[in-house]
């Protein structure tokens, strides 16, 4: 397989890579905001909707790591450290975003 192949291949993968994170921070902003409106059961299938595409988006990740723990050449450039920062703010996203929905249904039970 020639470079051009491979690293055409690997911009895929870093493109799914942010998409699928992008993906997952949308869906859990949408889900923060229908906590906001006490539709909580909208709320958690949009939370399930981030979940499935931020663990799709970490399979993404893994392989690149699988690639670079085989020795195989992973690109490092913009693009990477672009897809790598929306990996980790979508995480953190949902990971606060997720707390926030607890704070929300806790408050309307009262």
């Amino acid at each position: 397989m020639g470079a051009e192949a491979f690293n055409t291949k690997q911009e895929q993968q870093i493109m799914s890579l942010i998409i699928s994170s992008g993906q997952a921070r949308s869906n859990a902003q949408e889900a923060l905001m229908e906590a906001k409106k006490g539709n909580f059961d909208l709320a958690k299938e949009k939370m399930k909707c981030a979940d499935q595409s931020i663990l799709d988006a970490h399979k993404v990740q893994t392989s690149l790591l699988s690639m670079e723990a085989k020795g195989e050449l992973v690109q490092m450039n913009i693009l990477m450290v672009h897809a790598q920062d929306h990996l980790m703010t979508g995480m953190l996203a949902i990971d606060m975003i997720k707390e926030l929905i607890e704070i929300y249904e806790s408050k309307e039970e009262k």
